[in-house]
């Protein structure tokens, strides 16, 4: 059995603790989850060389879910582990605070502690909070070209048809070297497409106009609902996840997502998004005394609702693959039911809240999530499942040899941290001191795709208004073609050139630039140029 034994801090500015101040404490290699009293059975502990084969929190609404991730993402921490959760009710934000003897449930802490046999002293953990919408943390952002396809899909709903249509705006951008960093690199990407949707069908497949406007319509829904700030630079370091602070403590790092999950497509994608870059990015450390990251995924039946079989094959890919990686993946749902049965079975480290019985189908979910579980002689677990209190659940973690232990009835320790949100000036405070502030606090528009096929556009019309001059010819008066472009008629107004193929070298940019120029000169060409520059661009 775990125990830590903290530098004797309450009633200490929070803020400070926070910083790392001083803060010692002895461990084992295990993290004390809860023990037993009268009924209950012996202590539970998650050990650390095992962290890595990820977990399952589940329980109905109100059952103590929140306060298991809590003591769970402490126990990393104080192991020197740094952990990324998502903090989907506003609830976890007290990690970077201690807990106080003035919390209305010290006493009850402070008797359960005795029952299990825990040390209970109050200590504040590390902290970094981020939020999409740069509200209550700092800027967390990717790329468009990071996230990919697959995911934007998934993100924006489209339909087989319309990702395919996505998949060839990636394809051309890769080859035309477009960079796709935001938003605004990808709507220019798509009416670049739509106005060249003859040439690129003729290479990629058909691409339907159609399908290019659904996806737009999407993207403008996305923008509606803020999604636009997760989009740019400076993109997330992964290395910036993965620090400890100055005592060795792992950084604790909080998503802010209570805003976030008002949209829950955009905050499982963005969550998935997450963790494959994690799978793609870290290097094998085969199987380390500790894990590298834990990542606690939330609300994870949002990510499997509805979701298609190839996005659930990459999640079964990852979480088999990514804990040869250092990285601990736990799922908490109200169900196990909500994780696919594939994933379900990587899960090795359980602890299971209540669930209730009320239809036959919540008895077919009870029976199903007990026999997931090493059956102990001592109770029967489904009706454990169904009678464990607030605060209590049934649990199981591995054991020597990677073996799942038998299943006990556990009374849950309490945290040593803050339960419930920190004052928000606190919060703010360690905003403010925070080192990523710096790093993260402006948005960087660097040249992409958006400014090169401005450029491209540009330079297109200013061929096409240049005048066709004979060797030894002065050109006519600018003022004149002006005026003729003005009225669309004229004294000066060139003949329209008969449209040539483009020929086998050209790129489709070149194609592109090439169809603006043969259009310049006639009402309709003016109409595209202002709906190219004009609407796309911006004015001037």
């Amino acid at each position: 059995m775990l125990k830590m034994y903290f530098a004797s801090r309450v009633g200490e500015d929070p803020v400070t603790l926070a910083r790392g101040a001083d803060r010692t404490w002895q461990m084992t290699d295990s993290i004390f989850v809860g023990g037993g009293g009268e009924g209950y059975g012996v202590a539970q502990s998650l050990l650390l060389k095992y962290g890595n084969r990820h977990g399952l929190i589940a329980g109905a609404t109100g059952t103590g879910k929140t306060v298991t991730l809590q003591i769970l993402a402490e126990g990393f921490s104080a192991a020197g582990v740094p952990v990324f959760l998502a903090d989907v009710k506003g609830d976890l934000s007290g990690i970077a605070a201690a807990g106080s003897p003035a919390f209305k449930l010290h006493d009850a802490f402070m008797k359960r502690s005795a029952t299990i046999g825990l040390d209970l002293q109050y200590h504040a953990f590390p902290v970094t909070y981020w939020d999409i919408f740069a509200q209550s943390g700092h800027p967390i952002r990717a790329t468009i070209a990071e996230m990919g396809p697959l995911l934007l899909a998934r993100m924006l709903q489209l339909n087989d048809t319309q990702e395919g249509v996505l998949n060839v705006a990636f394809r051309l951008a890769d080859e035309e070297q477009l960079p796709v960093l935001d938003l605004k690199d990808l709507q220019a990407l798509l009416v670049f497409i739509a106005e060249n949707a003859t040439e690129i069908s003729s290479k990629y497949g058909l691409v339907s106009p159609t399908s290019v406007a659904a996806i737009q319509r999407q993207f403008l829904m996305l923008e509606n609902q803020g999604a636009s700030q997760m989009f740019g630079e400076p993109a997330l370091d992964l290395a910036d996840l993965m620090r400890t602070d100055a005592t060795g403590a792992g950084m604790i790092n909080i998503l802010a997502a209570d805003k976030l999950m008002q949209s829950p497509q955009l905050y499982a994608t963005f969550l998935l998004w997450l963790l494959s870059e994690l799978f793609e990015t870290m290097p094998e450390v085969g199987d380390p005394d500790k894990p590298k990251l834990v990542f606690f995924f939330d609300e994870a039946h949002l990510l499997f609702t509805d979701a298609p079989k190839a996005l659930i094959a990459k999640v079964e890919q990852v979480a088999r693959l990514i804990r040869s990686k250092g990285v601990g993946v736990y799922f908490i749902s109200q169900n196990p039911s909500d994780i696919p049965e594939i994933i379900l079975g990587q899960l090795g480290n359980r602890v299971q809240h209540a669930l209730h019985a009320f239809t036959p189908n919540d008895q077919k979910d009870l029976n199903m999530a007990a026999q997931t579980y090493r059956p102990n002689p001592r109770f029967d677990t489904a009706q454990a499942i169904r009678d464990v209190g607030t605060g209590e659940a049934v649990t199981s973690f591995l054991e020597d040899k990677g073996v799942p232990g038998i299943v006990e009835r556990t009374l849950v320790r309490p945290p040593s941290s803050q339960v419930g949100p920190i004052d928000p000036a606190a919060r703010a405070s360690l905003i403010a001191a925070s080192p990523m502030g710096a790093k993260y606090g402006q948005t960087v528009d660097r040249e992409s795709a958006y400014e090169k096929l401005r450029a491209k556009a540009a330079a297109a019309g200013a061929a096409a208004n240049a005048p066709a001059t004979a060797p030894g010819q002065d050109a006519p008066n600018s003022g004149t073609l002006q005026n003729a472009r003005r009225y669309g008629g004229g004294v000066g107004q060139a003949a329209p050139t008969p449209r040539a193929p483009a020929s086998h070298g050209d790129s489709l940019t070149v194609t592109f630039a090439k169809s603006f120029a043969r259009q310049i000169g006639t009402r309709s060409g003016q109409a595209v140029v202002r709906g190219i520059l004009g609407s796309l661009f911006g004015k001037g």
